[in-house]
């Protein structure tokens, strides 16, 4: 009886352990999604196409750059603010300048301030979405493609906002291993 009940417990236990591992794991990609979804944390949205509506009213976009502290690349805006008009497609550029000697592969990630008109905020193209590889002493200008969506002026907490300030954030990360291998393949090695 008391093994039987000692068993019982121990599979518990183990059932609870269980239970929280699934969901810590699941916790970061459940996280985003309901900021994807919500626009809360300032996340934008991600669309095909610009906007059908586009209104009289208009809103300025602030532009910031900046990167972890261990990023070799210089990151600029190449302008500080921009006013569209409220369901317009903007186009802005950011540069990124590897002064290194060496291939620097880099993911940047971004949020929208206030974190109320996050959600109204979208993407239609954005160097964001996919990694980058700059070579030694590459520079290059990288687009974003938006605009505002219009149900921004129906929202109870977005209707008020003026500025929109889009930040992102480059940090490096691993070379992409294709391209890690060809970089590491001499011709001696080659082989066809």
């Amino acid at each position: 009886m008391a093994m039987q009940k000692t068993h019982k417990t121990l599979v518990q236990l183990v059932g609870v352990v269980v239970v929280m591992g699934a969901l810590a794991w699941a916790s970061v990609p459940l996280y985003d999604w309901f900021c994807r979804v919500t626009g809360f944390a300032g996340t934008t949205g991600v669309a095909e196409g610009g906007s059908d509506v586009i209104l009289d009213r208009t809103i300025k976009v602030r532009f910031d750059a900046s990167k972890e502290r261990d990023m070799p690349w210089e990151f600029t805006p190449m302008q500080r603010q921009m006013e569209v008009r409220i369901g317009e497609t903007g186009l802005a550029f950011y540069e990124a300048y590897n002064p290194t000697d060496r291939p620097v592969a880099g993911q940047a990630t971004y949020n929208v301030a206030p974190y109320e008109a996050g959600g109204f905020f979208t993407k239609i193209d954005c160097f964001c979405f996919t990694e980058q590889v700059l070579q030694p002493g590459e520079r290059v200008q990288m687009p974003v493609t938006f605009f505002v969506d219009p149900e921004i002026v129906d929202d109870r907490d977005a209707k008020y906002t003026k500025h929109i300030t889009l930040s992102y954030t480059f940090y490096e990360i691993e070379l992409p291993e294709a391209r890690q291998a060809a970089l590491t393949q001499s011709p001696e090695t080659d082989v066809n």
